[in-house]
């Protein structure tokens, strides 16, 4: 049996991705190396939450990181891609909660200890499914290391960061401001707010004075929180109350007494320059009533109806009580105005509930302290963001920090390791259960009944995953990790709690870098949402095209970021590059013969066609390295793609096909045997980081010692095989090539007519190239003959023409011409090459483009426009004789 009868005749992701998958995983494939001499390249995951279902978001960052670690790996590194899942507090126990309700069930009848028993029970039966999803994308994760952020050991580390921290003070417990989700029923963090822009209304009303002597006018978008008012503010030099100061207003509906106080936070210039002041439901107004020590009236239930301190409203809810007390205010002729506002509200980012700010006894953690060193360490480069204008959210978040709420009324999750004595009211934060107070020696201790915010213990996740607190091998050899690969929407959320937190705990930053991508958008720009109905499943796409097609799609045109849209075309043309792959690995493993020698092949016995496509090999094995090294991976895919479409596939592979076509055993076939194998060999590898699953396929039928791809070497750039000569040459010859294949279809000339061909160039070398590389014009263009010339004097008017890099060819084909067709083409081609050098001027003449873009990209578009400015020439010239000679008397 020949090797081709073993190999399928299409390549089905369906038969080959998982059968592969468990192979890599059978052999060991995805742990590092042991080998202590090689560099350590360590990725942590962001760990998806276990009620997660693969999206696309998550097939972005995965291959993205899937990408690096398979590239590291080839490179020789020991390569580190930890895996891992977050318990994901309020999203878990919602779950548990909704499924609970089905049953008639509620968290309160069964108890905690019963509730957490369903909670992880949960976490058994579903929350390796986004595990197994990301399997499916070719995730090459060392599972033998999978964490979970309530495993045993994260747990400790948790527990070691909170009594460390409030140890040294950086953790309190205390009354403050806070964000309350109505929905969750829990506070949530400053990050978890999103904002949305709503239409709503300003709503001017009258507090009149105590004294009877007028009234004072303010604006509020909150009128149901005027119930919990203890003062109104005004600016302390505004002259129109300084006299004011001092004195009361009556609080309408409510009828009670209020001061009015003087605080520089009123703006004297916004509104009427009064405002009321609710210090228990706006952070400002907390702020300005500890100031001036104002009582801190909550009128709010947990789940936002109004409460015992609402008087008429108790009990409805927020909204409804709004419409109530606007009507009231009417009747009661206080309201003065109401004036449409569109203005920003907090959303809860679980729920989008809108968020309630109140007063709540929480626990804290001392933010500034924290974040001032790690502010520093992306300011002196020790972590840097690529892109790096993200770095400005992240310092404009971090040095406009507030405390961060860490303290969460939910039951799934790390729970606060603080008691509290009922003897004597002591608090005992402590690493182990305590028997008894320290204080008073009472038993009669009760552990803080609320859980820690999720990002809490992820934000310990690229340290607490390699065993810290304990001193553990893996966290000395993998630890700090090298990159972070994120998207932008949770640069506060996560990125900077985790450097941080490893300055704190560590004295070292988590990562060297943050690579930021962006997210993807549907077809038409818009984010994908269930709201929408327009989200894509990946595991559908990896079901009808295979995991390398969706993978190919995600990384085609990316750019670190950058939003990019999900386009089907994209798509296709993934599968179809699948395709051309293996159609080309199926001709060239279907001309091996059983018996080949390559080690008898030596530098002399190449031609010009195996020359120029080993030295293309070794600039595209530099330009991918160097691509790859910078993140350019939309960059280094094109290039490897146009390489093996291109130049192996539609050339190398046709100018092989004489040579293949020799006797068994002739030198001829066998150097074309070789260079073919090598060519495909080496740009598989280069290729597999980004589709793994078909180039392993491909890989594993070419002749080389590796094996599988993934113990392979990843290729380097060989001097010895650069041929900067022929490249030229053959550079030459497919441009004119080409152009003669248009001109022979746009003309309608029968592939099967040999035809002359006149080549025109003042370069000698040029015409050098033409005479060395006439067997192809012969066999790839139908030429019959070749004059080569420095000058277009003489050349017939019925010569067709066209313009390469270094010249111009001539191809006279007498009656076949009408002129006037001719000059139409020609017209054509001028306009096409007009719009092109009116962008490349626009480009160049751009300061901004010269200044940033880095000097060989600019040294290659401006010797672009000088190619273009000689090329239109050679065209309006040709067009121009045409036009004399047509338009000059006869005879």
């Amino acid at each position: 049996m020949s090797r081709i009868d073993s190999i399928d005749k299409t390549f089905d992701p369906a038969v080959h991705e998982s059968k592969l998958y468990q192979t890599w995983l059978a052999n060991g494939y995805f742990q590092p190396a042991e080998d202590e001499d090689r560099p350590p390249y360590t990725i942590v995951i962001p760990p998806p939450n276990i009620t997660g279902q693969l999206h696309m978001g998550h097939a972005l960052d995965n291959t993205l990181q899937d990408l690096l670690i398979r590239f590291k790996r080839l490179q020789g590194y020991a390569a580190l891609w930890l895996p891992g899942t977050d318990h994901a507090s309020i999203a878990t126990e919602a779950r548990i909660v909704e499924d609970m309700k089905q049953s008639g069930l509620t968290k309160d009848m069964i108890g905690r200890e019963a509730f957490l028993e369903r909670a992880w029970a949960w976490k058994e039966k579903y929350g390796g499914r986004i595990i197994e999803q990301l399997k499916r994308l070719g995730s090459s994760c060392d599972w033998s290391r999978e964490r979970f952020t309530m495993d045993q050991g994260l747990s400790k580390a948790v527990t070691e960061v909170f009594v460390s921290l409030y140890e040294k003070k950086l953790i309190y417990r205390g009354e403050r401001i806070i964000n309350w989700c109505p929905h969750c029923l829990t506070s949530i963090s400053d990050a978890e707010v999103e904002y949305d822009e709503q239409h709503s209304h300003f709503w001017h009303i009258k507090y009149p004075l105590a004294d009877g002597t007028g009234a004072l006018v303010l604006a509020t978008t909150r009128p149901e929180t005027m119930l919990g008012d203890t003062a109104v503010a005004v600016h302390p030099e505004d002259d129109r109350y300084r006299h004011l100061i001092g004195k009361d207003v009556i609080l309408p509906l409510v009828g009670k007494r209020i001061p009015i106080i003087a605080d520089e936070y009123v703006d004297r210039e916004y509104g009427t320059g009064v405002v009321k002041i609710t210090p228990a439901h706006d952070p400002n107004d907390f702020e300005v009533g500890l100031r001036h020590q104002l009582p801190v009236i909550n009128v709010m239930t947990d789940d936002a109806h109004i409460n015992e301190e609402g008087g008429d409203y108790t009990g409805l809810d927020r909204y409804e009580a709004r419409k109530r007390i606007v009507a009231d205010l009417e009747k009661g002729h206080y309201l003065v105005q109401t004036e449409p506002h569109q203005h920003n509200v907090g959303l809860c980012y679980r729920c989008q509930t809108t968020v309630e700010p109140r007063v709540s006894l929480q626990w804290f953690v001392n933010m500034k302290p924290l974040a001032e060193p790690a502010i520093e360490a992306v300011r002196n480069q020790e972590t840097r963001f690529i892109p790096e204008r993200f770095e400005k959210i992240y310092f404009n978040w971090m040095e406009n920090i507030r405390d961060w709420c860490i303290s969460r009324q939910l039951w799934w999750g790390h729970r606060i390791p603080a008691w509290y004595c009922q003897g004597c009211g002591e608090v005992i934060v402590s690493r182990t259960t305590p028997a008894v107070c320290p204080s008073c020696g009472s038993d009669h201790l009760h552990q803080d009944e609320d859980t820690l915010d999720t990002w809490f213990s992820s934000a310990l996740w690229p340290f607490s995953t390699l065993g810290w607190p304990e001193k553990t091998e893996d966290l000395k050899r993998f630890y700090p990790t090298s990159v972070l690969v994120t998207a932008y929407d949770i640069i506060f959320f996560w990125v900077a709690r985790m450097i941080f937190s490893g300055l704190e705990h560590t004295g070292q930053v988590p990562f060297h870098t943050v690579l930021i991508h962006g997210i993807i958008r549907d077809a038409d720009g818009r984010k994908m949402s269930k709201s929408l109905g327009n989200g894509i499943d990946p595991l559908e796409i990896i079901d009808s095209h295979g995991a390398d097609a969706l993978r190919y799609t995600l990384i085609n045109g990316s750019a670190p970021g950058s939003d990019q849209r999900f386009q089907y075309e994209k798509l296709e043309a993934g599968r179809n590059f699948i395709n051309k792959i293996w159609n080309a690995f199926r001709f060239v493993v279907m001309n091996f013969d059983e018996e080949m020698d390559f080690a008898a092949i030596t530098e002399a016995d190449y031609n010009l066609e195996d020359r120029w496509i080993l030295s293309r090999l070794q600039s595209l094995k530099t330009e991918v390295t160097g691509n790859l090294d910078k993140y350019e991976f939309g960059v280094a895919l094109a290039k490897i793609t146009n390489f093996l479409w291109d130049e192996f596939c539609d050339w190398s592979i046709e100018m092989s096909k004489p040579r293949l076509n020799g006797s068994q055993g002739s030198r001829g076939r066998l150097t074309a045997q070789f260079v073919l194998n090598q060519v495909l060999s080496e740009a598989m590898q280069l290729l597999h980081p980004f589709m793994p699953f078909v180039t392993e396929a491909v890989y594993q039928h070419l002749i080389h010692p590796s094996g599988s791809i993934m113990v392979s070497t990843w290729p380097t750039s060989d001097e010895s095989k650069q041929y900067p000569h022929d490249e030229r040459v053959m550079k030459a010859l497919m441009e004119a090539i080409r152009e003669i294949r248009n001109i022979r279809t746009n003309m309608n000339v029968a592939a099967s007519r040999k035809i002359s061909l006149i080549v025109v160039s003042e370069n000698d070398d040029v015409r050098t190239y033409f005479e060395e590389g006439l067997p192809y014009l012969k066999r790839l263009a139908g030429i019959a003959s070749l004059t080569t010339r420095s000058d277009d004097e003489q050349i017939p008017l019925t010569a067709v023409t066209a313009v390469f890099d270094g010249g111009k060819v001539y191809l006279p084909l007498g009656d076949l011409i009408d002129l006037t067709e001719e000059i139409d083409r020609l017209k054509k081609e001028e306009a096409n090459l007009t719009q092109e050098l009116k962008r490349l001027e626009s480009k160049l003449g751009n300061d901004q483009f010269v200044s940033r873009a880095p000097a060989h990209v600019v040294q290659a578009e401006r010797d672009k426009l000088a190619k273009y400015q000689d090329m239109f020439q050679t065209t309006h010239d040709r067009i121009s004789l045409i036009q004399n000679e047509l338009s000059s008397p006869k005879g």
